[in-house]
């Protein structure tokens, strides 16, 4: 009888210990003031390695051609969605996105009356020399940490960034294959033009 009730109590335990462990716990200040610094240094690392392109692309609409290299062709509520924007407002950017050649709208294969957005090949390279030119600065910034740093601040960074959802660059989809190939008038159908531009 104590032999049962001995097993219950450990089952009880570890059922216990369980809950607890899957309690998310709350990060002291300390620690989210940390990470707010340090997202300030990312922004400005995102923001100078766009280089010439900064001109002419967001930080907002860059992150959006990101979105797309890393997760494929999206229909839009679905973009806007990772984007944490409402729908038209994502509608508005692609339509500026579509304009500058960066981003093409096209039929779903598998279901003719789903419009998808993806990047063309001149997006992938936006995001391709960004990604790069961001590389760069990054190994030059632990360039001056000690050596013996760098893993746990990487251990640390791809902790953060798998809470956040992100898609590490080696799981990013391969491009669509043929569509560098495409003629730009096959690229952006006609029917599927983007809508002027709303002045605010």
């Amino acid at each position: 009888m104590h032999g049962r009730q001995e097993t219950a109590d450990a089952w009880d335990g570890a059922a216990v210990a369980d809950e607890v462990a899957a309690e998310p716990a709350v990060p002291g200040e300390g620690v989210v003031d940390a990470v707010l610094t340090a997202s300030r240094a990312l922004i400005a690392v995102a923001t100078k390695s766009l280089g010439a392109a900064a001109e002419e692309t967001t930080i907002a609409q860059y992150r959006a051609l990101v979105v797309l290299a890393s997760r494929g062709p999206q229909r839009l509520v679905d973009l806007s969605s990772a984007l944490g924007v409402a729908p038209s407002t994502a509608g508005r950017m692609c339509d500026r996105l579509v304009r500058k050649g960066l981003i093409r709208r096209h039929r779903a294969r598998a279901d003719r009356r789903v419009v998808l957005v993806s990047l063309t090949p001149p997006g992938r390279q936006v995001v391709d020399e960004a990604t790069s030119r961001r590389r760069a600065l990054i190994r030059e910034i632990l360039g001056g940490l000690p050596s013996a740093k760098h893993q746990a601040v990487a251990d640390a960074l791809l902790a953060f960034t798998e809470a956040a959802g992100e898609i590490p660059d080696s799981q990013w989809p391969a491009e669509e294959p043929g569509i560098a190939a495409l003629p730009r008038a096959r690229q952006e159908p006609k029917r599927l033009a983007a809508r002027p531009e709303r002045r605010s």
